[in-house]
């Protein structure tokens, strides 16, 4: 642990306990409900402390969503077929984020739109393409999407329409609209021979 002498925490490890102590506080008390010095006190230390890592609220919530997201991944391994795959990726995805951390995200809107920002924003600062990436491209080297037809609006569309899903439902996304998502809109505008 990197402390002084005195018990002071700094570095990662002041970092992780403020974190720790934003989700604690998000999961708890909403977003609504979260302050930087109701954060500030659980992690023991002060909002001067908070203010020069995170300017505002938001900047506090998308760093331990981020954290909440780093620390709960999702893996998709090669499994043979891209279907299974993208079934396994969006399976994973509403499991970790339905209903709270949906929720969450939705009450974070009103600070987003006064900040000048959106959900890409808070998407850029806690989502990893690289899963939905890799999955297309093992599907590309498989021969099992026609490289040309995927568009970059295309790439996103299954995870897009999952996230569309999971915000209407406010709940877990069934299988059967999972399956109709990567089977009846994805697969056949990626799969080679289909025009």
């Amino acid at each position: 642990m990197n402390e002084t002498r005195t018990g002071r925490r700094r570095g990662a490890a002041l970092e992780d306990a403020i974190l720790d102590a934003a989700w604690d506080e998000l999961v708890e008390r909403g977003y609504s409900g979260l302050t930087l010095e109701g954060a500030a006190k659980r992690a023991g230390t002060s909002r001067p402390v908070l203010n020069r890592r995170w300017p505002s609220r938001l900047d506090l919530a998308a760093a331990a969503l981020a954290r909440y997201i780093t620390s709960n991944p999702v893996s998709v391994p090669d499994l043979g077929a891209v279907r299974d795959e993208l079934i396994l990726l969006l399976r994973q995805l509403s499991d970790r984020g339905a209903p709270a951390l949906i929720r969450l995200m939705l009450e974070m809107s009103e600070d987003l739109a006064a900040a000048g920002s959106s959900f890409s924003w808070l998407r850029s600062r806690v989502g990893d393409r690289s899963l939905v990436e890799n999955i297309l491209k093992r599907g590309v080297e498989r021969g099992e999407i026609d490289p040309a037809r995927l568009t970059p609006r295309i790439a996103s569309l299954a995870t897009d329409l999952a996230r569309h899903e999971a915000i209407m439902r406010l709940d877990r996304i069934p299988d059967a609209v999972i399956n109709e998502i990567v089977d009846e809109i994805f697969l056949p505008l990626v799969s080679p021979g289909r025009r």
